[in-house]
């Protein structure tokens, strides 16, 4: 029997737009250090690399560095606040469950490939009433290693019981073009989600602003693969 034909999506700032509430986790630990919180629109591009790295981005902006030792603190101190709070705001893009029916029907699964931690990964999916819709969700910690490492894609494919040779990777930035690369798998960017560098600069094999255009996308990646 042939695999299924296979979307692995990024999380935050590709399925669901995050950004409210991790910015809130964010603010909730430095206003509480004594720092100033970060302002939304210059925090919102500092996400994708998991709770420490935007903890370490959000002190850098105060011009602060800390210790292993309370980086570590206020990473799970973090980690607290935003599991308890984790879609109090965060919402699935626009379009995202009609392109997801579009693709279900044209015969296609799908799974997450995310740097976020499994569990808030899988509470949040669950939250939002979209966890069945994904044959494996999986996170930073899944397989110890975090996007661009290839082996975080290949093996969240085999979990949700696909072939490299027949998937597609949807992401929002460096991380998501960077593994697809190095996993040797077409990839479509999204121009609505969370990078420093502007999407088109990173070169996805398609780019798309709306989750409307994603069934097409995918299927001219698709189509393209089985022409080579």
């Amino acid at each position: 029997m042939t695999s299924a034909r296979t979307v692995v999506f990024d999380l935050d700032g590709t399925l669901v737009d995050t950004a409210p509430d991790l910015i809130n986790a964010l603010n909730f630990v430095l206003e509480r250090e004594g720092l100033s919180a970060v302002p939304f629109d210059a925090a919102r591009n500092m996400i994708g690399a998991g709770a420490r790295k935007l903890i370490e981005r959000g002190l850098e902006l105060d011009g602060r560095a800390v210790s292993p030792t309370d980086l570590a603190r206020l990473t799970s101190d973090f980690i607290d606040h935003y599991a308890a709070h984790i879609a109090d705001l965060s919402r699935p893009f626009e379009g995202l469950e009609s392109a997801l029916d579009d693709l279900a029907i044209s015969g296609y699964r799908f799974a997450v490939c995310t740097n976020k931690l499994e569990w808030l990964s899988k509470l949040l999916l669950d939250q939002l009433g979209l966890s069945a819709r994904f044959a494996a969700i999986c996170g930073a910690d899944t397989f110890g290693v975090s996007k661009p490492d290839p082996a975080i894609l290949r093996q969240t494919v085999v979990r949700a019981g696909g072939q490299l040779s027949s998937s597609v990777m949807v992401g929002d930035a460096g991380p998501d073009i960077g593994v697809a690369r190095r996993a040797g798998v077409p990839v479509i960017g999204v121009g609505f989600g969370y990078t420093d560098v502007p999407i088109s600069d990173l070169k996805p094999d398609r780019l798309i602003h709306h989750l409307s255009e994603l069934p097409a996308a995918v299927e001219a990646l698709m189509l393209q693969r089985n022409s080579v």
